[in-house]
């Protein structure tokens, strides 16, 4: 069974799926976690230099790059490793997330990673997370969910999670990284974000982690 989770940046898509992979026992798979480990690679090897990507270097290695997730029994997180290093602190901060969208949008950086998604769900169930999940990726998935909440309570949230992990960012800078990724992400040639005709959709705005959860495990049970 595949289940696939699509929708804005900060909006709770990753909590939701990880939710439901723990409850059903299922394996997660963090699409996101993916292009934010591509564009940690391009800012740590000189692929991104005067505010411009170097498509031809990263189209160089891109077929070099092996991401993974293993399970960490301690933390009870899933970790993303990328060619054999744990970069999973390293994708999660905000020189990461101001780059990942262009980066994203490039045609053959999707191409490669759709791949490896379908790969990695090839044997087993699985509950995926991203942009374009139920429309590229896996349109005929068993279930399909489109999550949406409004753009100053998504930043809100990211702004406290920075917080959280010690980052120093102020909050109308955490505001416009929602915003501009949304731009991208909604006008990008190659797999824009968008909502599957047959996608269930909720808006977590006003709505707990728990009742989320819960939520959409109640439709999965229906």
């Amino acid at each position: 069974m595949i289940i696939a989770i699509d929708g804005y940046s900060s909006c709770g898509k990753s909590t939701i799926a990880k939710g439901i992979a723990k409850e059903l026992g299922y394996t997660y798979i963090d699409t996101g976690a993916m292009y934010r480990a591509v564009t940690l690679f391009c800012l740590q090897n000189n692929s991104i230099q005067q505010n411009e990507i170097n498509e031809f270097l990263l189209k160089k290695y891109i077929d070099t790059l092996h991401i993974s997730f293993v399970y960490d029994a301690q933390t009870q997180t899933q970790q993303t490793y990328l060619n054999g290093v744990n970069v999973e602190h390293e994708i999660r901060r905000l020189e990461v997330a101001n780059w990942v969208s262009p980066v994203s949008k490039i045609g053959f950086v999707r191409q490669k990673l759709v791949a490896m998604q379908r790969e990695l769900a090839a044997h087993g169930n699985i509950v995926m997370d991203g942009r374009d999940i139920g429309t590229v990726v896996f349109p005929h998935a068993d279930y399909k969910f489109f999550i949406t909440a409004s753009a100053q309570i998504r930043a809100q949230r990211r702004y406290d999670e920075l917080l959280a992990k010690g980052e120093q960012v102020n909050f109308e800078e955490v505001l416009h990284n929602i915003e501009q990724r949304d731009l991208i992400d909604t006008t990008r040639t190659e797999s824009p974000l968008t909502q599957a005709e047959d996608a269930i959709v909720f808006d977590t705005s006003n709505v707990t982690r728990e009742q989320q959860l819960e939520w959409i495990l109640e439709k999965i049970r229906k």
